[in-house]
């Protein structure tokens, strides 16, 4: 068994163990494979065990994999930068992390009027990091009512990477507010059902809080490649 078998198995295992733990129905949590840095028959070898949707950070890397893996669904997950988004808007399905209103309409007018709509998940800032993106908890309802008014975008919900922390009790504090802020939207979005959140270091925490959607790179893949 490789590797990758043996932590898809695992990590499988763990979320349904999760599921079950916070009574939530089994299946209720979707596994986003984290996919930057790593070598494309590391893909392919996730690909074959069933996994079809993957999250890349730079946009040429993953528009190679895109030309070599078919039938995927692809998820941008890095920083948004305004020189890379009609690449975005044009090639993937989904974005986590949209900060500001600004890329919010690069996106829209970017995007291809054949193509379903962009998903995008706003990105919240639930640690108060300078050093990352993300609007306040209550900045929130604003962007999400910029990105609701653009057709080419589909507001879909709420992302976040919390501060790192090593307590699951601490990780479930940060997971929470966000929770907390995605169920107070449904009220005015009611056709937003992705909470974003949770990484290799603490899915379980933000599943026992409601995560619907978790991403894990090296807890899937390992260590990621140098870039060069």
């Amino acid at each position: 068994m490789t590797e990758i078998v043996a932590n898809l198995h695992r990590i499988r295992e763990r979320i349904r163990a999760c599921e079950h733990d916070a009574r939530r129905p089994a299946g209720s949590v979707s596994l986003l494979a984290v996919s930057k840095g790593q070598p494309l028959a590391s893909l392919r070898q996730a690909w074959e065990l069933g996994v079809r949707e993957f999250g890349e950070s730079y946009v040429q890397e993953a528009l190679d994999k895109m030309a070599l893996l078919p039938d995927c669904i692809w998820h941008f997950v890095g920083p948004l930068q305004s020189n890379k988004t009609r690449s975005i808007a044009e090639r993937f399905a989904w974005v986590h992390g949209v900060a500001r209103a600004k890329i919010a309409s690069r996106l829209h007018d970017q995007r291809p009027a054949a193509l379903p709509p962009l998903n995008v998940c706003v990105q919240v800032n639930v640690s108060g990091e300078a050093s990352k993106s993300g609007v306040a908890l209550d900045e929130a309802a604003a962007l999400c009512r910029h990105v609701a008014t653009l057709p080419r975008l589909q507001l879909r919900g709420l992302m976040a990477i919390p501060a790192k922390l090593s307590d699951p009790q601490a990780q479930r504090l940060a997971f929470r507010s966000l929770a907390g802020e995605f169920q107070r939207l449904r009220e005015s979005f009611p056709g937003i059902d992705t909470l974003s959140m949770g990484m290799s270091g603490d899915f379980e925490a933000a599943i026992a809080e409601g995560a619907t959607m978790i991403r894990l790179g090296t807890a899937i893949f390992g260590p990621r490649s140098p870039r060069p």
